[in-house]
């Protein structure tokens, strides 16, 4: 039998509708492409937990052996119920004890979930590459990094972040935008390695979201004018199609850390390879 891994989808309908509306894909379908780019052989089911999606009769959260949780445009302070079925489900997913792996939003909820503290980040949105993220002691000779450097960009899109921890957490990672790029939580039961960012992403979704918030990418000065938005989707586009297109990297800044999918979304092989298969084959 494959590994079972079972993929929250934190973004609500309307979320989604934005991103496929503009030609990206469903996060949830996302990150299935993403873990089988390391294991082809997964048995994934996909929960739409923010539109009350529940699991089928008869599966419980323990019948899995990993859980990942997607990115959403939801914030975990609001009170709304797309966000407090997910705190109730972060809750239950810990008391589980299986291997959960969040990006950005799954970081976010699971801490807002635990008691730590989720906040609108005072810097503004941090969209495209995240830069220079810094492995601090803990994140040295954490797994969950094996094979990357010890400061590496990666592609992200955030406007909140986690500000304080939740009881038996240590942050692993860290840059000029947050502090907490990265994060280990496995106090009791728990399990659950978490990143601001997203090794899940493709270089044609973040060109998706730079069409989708370029009003907020002009705000922040990333880039000077619409024309300069319009050149970075250009070359993300053309990077997604033909990653050896050295004209368009060095535009925007990119090297083999983005560029080479193995070591974009290292971290999510990592927890298969380590926390994922582990956990299927003590089971078997």
């Amino acid at each position: 039998m494959p590994p079972r891994i079972l993929i929250i989808n934190g973004n609500n309908a309307e979320g989604t509708g934005k991103i496929v509306a503009l030609g990206g894909p469903v996060y949830g379908e996302n990150y299935a492409q993403a873990l089988r780019f390391f294991e082809p052989d997964l048995d994934i089911t996909i929960l739409d937990a923010a539109d009350g999606d529940t699991l089928p009769a008869g599966t419980g959260l323990a019948d899995f052996d990993g859980i990942a949780w997607t990115g959403s445009a939801l914030s975990a302070y609001e009170d709304r119920p797309e966000v407090t079925r997910q705190i109730e489900l972060a809750k239950a997913v810990h008391g589980a004890g299986v291997p959960c792996f969040g990006s950005c939003w799954g970081q976010q909820i699971m801490c807002q979930a635990l008691g730590g503290e989720v906040r609108a980040n005072p810097k503004g949105i941090e969209i495209g590459v995240a830069r220079a993220i810094a492995r601090n002691e803990a994140g040295g000779s954490h797994p969950m990094f094996a094979g990357k450097a010890k400061s590496f960009d990666a592609l992200a899109i955030h406007r909140d972040e986690v500000v304080t921890l939740p009881q038996g957490a240590r942050v692993l990672a860290s840059n000029a935008m947050s502090d907490i790029q990265a994060l280990e939580l496995a106090e009791a039961a728990g399990d659950f390695w978490g990143v601001q960012y997203h090794p899940e992403f493709d270089l044609a979704l973040i060109a998706v979201l730079y069409r989708r918030d370029e009003a907020a990418i002009l705000k922040q000065g990333l880039y000077q004018d619409s024309a300069g938005v319009a050149g970075a989707i250009a070359d993300f586009g053309a990077l997604h199609a033909n990653p050896g297109d050295e004209a368009a990297a060095a535009r925007q800044g990119l090297g083999p850390e983005i560029l080479d999918p193995a070591l974009r979304m290292a971290e999510l092989g990592n927890w298969l390879r380590i926390r994922v298969l582990a956990r299927r084959a003590a089971r078997v």
